[in-house]
């Protein structure tokens, strides 16, 4: 029977090996847990940086089509003050050019009938148009659907959330503002359009805010 001498093994060789393989191998997770880190990384950069042009050309939008939304009720109050008690308008030439100059784009004058000293009774064709736009969320759906807005920090996260959710809810007024332009429904546009002002006064600010601050989500 023959016995193994323990004496006959490099165990300084072999202790080496295991220490170099067992750095090699931790060098190896090391270097593909920081390539990992470091896509990662940028992926959120990307991320981050569609979801800030993406709000920026909402914002841009946003301020064009509130300006003009919010002229059809201002539109309405002047020419309700303006008629007198049998709904006519009788104005002088220049008080009726003012207000046509004001609102070009919803009154046209067609015809006139002098019933004073100075004095003429119109009439007119009202037509109103509602500016309708396109509030994106497809940067922000794409950052949820790669799971890549996990990484964007609980604050950042849940600023966004709100952005987005009040987004919606103008889309929803603003559906509701053509659903009664299109039912000729005068006095439901106007109320409508009144807390869809208040709604994207505060999605104004919501975007201007989250525009500045997007770089902290990083």
């Amino acid at each position: 029977m023959r016995f193994f001498s323990l004496k006959k093994f490099n165990w300084k060789y072999i202790f080496g090996e295991i220490l170099l393989l067992f750095i090699g191998i931790n060098l190896a997770i090391w270097f593909n847990d920081w390539n990992a880190s470091k896509s990662l990384q940028k992926d959120k950069e990307i991320a981050l940086l569609k979801i800030k042009d993406e709000l920026s050309n909402n914002l841009a939008q946003l301020e064009e089509s509130r300006f003009k939304n919010q002229k059809i009720p201002s539109f309405f109050d002047e020419l309700n003050s303006l008629e007198n008690k049998q709904g006519d308008l009788v104005l002088s030439p220049d008080m009726m050019n003012i207000f046509v100059r004001r609102y070009p784009e919803f009154y046209r004058k067609m015809d006139s009938t002098k019933v004073g000293n100075q004095l003429y009774k119109y009439k007119g064709l009202t037509k109103v148009y509602l500016e309708i736009t396109d509030l994106s969320n497809i940067a922000w759906e794409i950052s949820k659907s790669t799971g890549i807005f996990h990484e964007f920090g609980y604050d950042c996260l849940y600023q966004l959330q709100g952005l987005y959710h009040t987004q919606d809810l103008v889309k929803g007024e603003l559906k509701k503002a053509t659903e009664a332009l299109g039912n000729k429904s005068i006095d439901d546009l106007i109320r409508v359009l009144s807390f869809m002002d208040q709604l994207e006064a505060q999605l104004e600010a919501q975007y201007k805010d989250m525009i500045v601050n997007i770089e902290n989500c990083e």
